[in-house]
């Protein structure tokens, strides 16, 4: 399983849980140096939440679960 399958399979196994509030998160890409970037979709947007969701949820599992990820990042309207 490459780097990207091994993160969008950890995601799909957290999405339940954030689209269960009315919100959801998609894989985006990750880098050269381990960040993984993810869009946030639905109640997420806009939500002061959002970044509590991205830590303390989003990347606490991947970090935890891939060995590679570094970091999780919100992608932003501009790219």
């Amino acid at each position: 399983m490459t780097l990207e399958e091994k993160v969008i399979y950890t995601l799909n196994k957290i999405r339940p849980y954030i689209q269960s509030d009315g919100g959801d998160g998609a894989f985006n890409h990750i880098d050269e140096n381990g960040v993984v970037y993810v869009d946030l979709l639905g109640a997420c947007i806009g939500c002061g939440l959002a970044d509590v969701t991205v830590k303390q949820g989003i990347e606490a599992i991947l970090m935890d679960e891939i060995l590679e990820v570094t970091e999780v990042r919100v992608m932003d309207s501009n790219g």
